[in-house]
């Protein structure tokens, strides 16, 4: 054993070291990818609210220029140089780094790009007669350099029924400027592709030459993201394309060093390690010494434990071992002797509680129902009575007694459950009948409506009598509870089947179950907001339930609505008839 003891601690602590280290560093390994994917989809979307807001202003200073007259009147001259010199005004004017006016064809006729002129002579690359008369913002490359830009017509006159004289064109570059704001939204790289060919990044020269060689990898990636090497550092990266239909084709490729990220990780893996091999040696000799001096009596006292589980409460001790032990040994001892007494103590006080209880429901119902007689049998003793009075009070009279037999009844039924199952073959819609029958004719029941949904057809064997009565107590304690608030009383009834379970349901009206009483609502004498009865009607539909293999639920209690179930298991059906069948005798039910 102390060998066990020794090798199970070792491998435990191992074990769980080993394990704990795994899963805080899986954690841990997850949340900084977590991180950095977040961190990485901030930047992108960053970026494109900044181009919202950018296409907007572009688009509103297009307008703007477009609508100036002093820009309607220099169009008008339809003279290149005329309008290339009065260009600089409005190039100075839009504040951007791009600034192009067209002809009414298109026809680029004045360029201002990052402050440098066109002179009208040579041959414009990039620039197309789309790029002016698509009022959408889009991306125009020229001479390795990136603009988005917005164009607008300019009118003579009204846009509707004017006269067309060219077009303006506003842009920014998407320069290094810009992805310094993408990159410090989240402290990370960022590189502008444009047909293929770095136009922007953050990212250093020699890191450059390394993301042009894996240029494929950057780009083909979507927006998840993805693990990339560069120069020996692990970054992990996500991409979204930009430019529309037409454009050139622009993406932004976000990366994050997954490495500077993780750093404290690696720190906390060596320090995982060493607690590892600090705890392993802890536990080790902690094992030794356990082993040496606690071990033995342990085995002794866990004897004497097994025997008190036993119910014997005479197993004899041997008080050894260690100091502390030997304390645990004699105060396990007179826990022995203390817990054999209170034992006893409680059956005593549970039995004496549950007569005191049955004794106080019983006497205050046959108390109640003595007296009605006692009174009523008296006023037929006057010769004075009339026929009809007399008829009256025998009525009363009769309540009286059967409102006794019934209690007894519940108090007979309620010290057999438990007792042989008379088990017959019957069909339970009609045990429902006539259960509902019994119900209706008893007072309580007065002025309550019934409504029974559609049964389907069941026979099964059980016991019907119990049955009968478990369902019966129900239904009054439904009709009981309805009537409480005053109001139109109503009681509901379903029954449904499932391939496992037998179910009826039953709905009330009243005001639903009392808080104080939902814990100890099945248990025998329980009674409250009820003028009569001895708490034993959820009690025995409950024990009646169980010997069936079910059970009783108060599965809703609200004002207005409270619904209980009583459940038979089929399979426990099932084995009453097969029992029923091969012996033809009552079944015996476990107590």
């Amino acid at each position: 054993m102390r060998t066990t003891l020794l090798l199970s601690l070792v491998s435990v602590s191992f074990g769980l070291a080993a394990l704990s280290l795994l899963a805080v560093h899986t954690i841990i390994e997850k949340q900084i990818r977590n991180e950095i994917s977040s961190d990485l989809e901030h930047s992108i979307v960053t970026f494109q609210n900044i181009q919202v807001q950018r296409r907007q202003m572009l688009s509103r200073e297009a307008a703007l220029l477009a609508d100036l007259p002093v820009l309607k009147s220099l169009m008008t001259t339809e003279d290149g140089p005329t309008i290339r010199d009065g260009a600089k005004d409005f190039y100075r004017l839009s504040g951007g780094d791009f600034f192009a006016l067209a002809d009414a064809n298109g026809g680029l006729v004045a360029l201002f790009q990052q402050g440098v002129p066109w002179d009208g002579t040579k041959t414009v690359q990039g620039i197309t007669e789309a790029d002016f008369t698509s009022t959408e913002s889009h991306y125009v490359l020229r001479d390795g350099k990136l603009y988005e830009v917005s164009a607008q017509p300019i009118y003579f006159g009204s846009a509707l029924s004017g006269t067309r004289l060219g077009y303006v064109a506003v842009g920014y570059a998407v320069n290094n400027q810009v992805v310094r704001e993408v990159s410090e939204s989240a402290a990370a790289e960022v590189i502008f592709f444009a047909d293929g060919e770095i136009v922007a990044t953050t990212l250093a020269a020699k890191r450059q030459q390394a993301s042009i060689d894996q240029k494929e990898t950057l780009l083909n990636h979507p927006f998840n993201s993805a693990d990339l090497w560069l120069d020996r550092e692990h970054y992990i990266q996500a991409s979204v394309k930009l430019s529309g239909a037409g454009d050139p084709l622009i993406q932004l490729v976000v990366l994050k060093s997954y490495d500077k990220a993780s750093r404290y990780l690696t720190q906390l893996n060596h320090l995982l390690v060493a607690l590892v091999a600090f705890v392993l040696l802890i536990s080790g000799a902690l094992a030794i010494y356990i082993s040496r001096t606690i071990t033995l009596p342990l085995e002794t006292l866990v004897l004497g434990a097994r025997a008190l589980g036993a119910g014997n409460f005479d197993y004899p001790f041997q008080n050894k071992g260690a100091k502390e032990i030997q304390e645990l040994s004699t105060a396990f001892d007179r826990m022995r002797t203390r817990l054999q007494k209170t034992q006893q103590e409680l059956l005593a006080s549970e039995q004496l509680a549950t007569i005191g209880r049955m004794a106080s429901s019983i006497s205050h119902d046959l108390r109640h129902y003595l007296s009605a007689v006692y009174a009523n049998a008296e006023f037929l003793g006057y010769d004075a009575a009339s026929p009809a009075e007399r008829a009256e009070l025998l009525a009363e009279v009769r309540l009286g007694v059967e409102g006794m037999t019934e209690l007894i009844d519940s108090l007979l039924l309620f010290s057999r459950t438990g007792q042989a199952l008379q088990p017959t073959y019957e069909s339970l819609p009609f045990l429902v009948e006539r259960a509902l029958q019994l119900v209706r004719a008893h007072p309580d029941a007065k002025d309550v409506t019934f409504a029974i949904d559609a049964m389907p057809q069941i026979e099964v064997w059980m016991d019907a009598l119990k049955v009968e009565r478990a369902i019966y107590n129900l239904l009054l304690n439904g009709s009981q509870a309805a009537k409480v608030n005053g109001h139109a009383a109503s009681v509901h009834l379903s029954l449904w089947e499932t391939e496992e379970w037998i179910r009826l349901y039953i709905t009330d009206n009243g005001p639903g179950v009392p808080d104080s009483i939902r814990i100890t609502l099945f248990q025998p004498f329980v009674s409250e907001g009820k003028q009569g009865g001895a708490g034993l009607g959820l009690t025995l539909a409950s024990k009646i339930a169980q010997e069936h293999g079910g059970n009783v639920a108060l599965e809703e209690s609200q004002p207005g609505r409270t619904v209980f179930s009583l459940s038979l298991c089929k399979a426990t059906l099932k084995n009453l008839a097969e029992i029923a069948q091969q012996h033809h005798e009552p079944i015996a039910m476990p107590h």
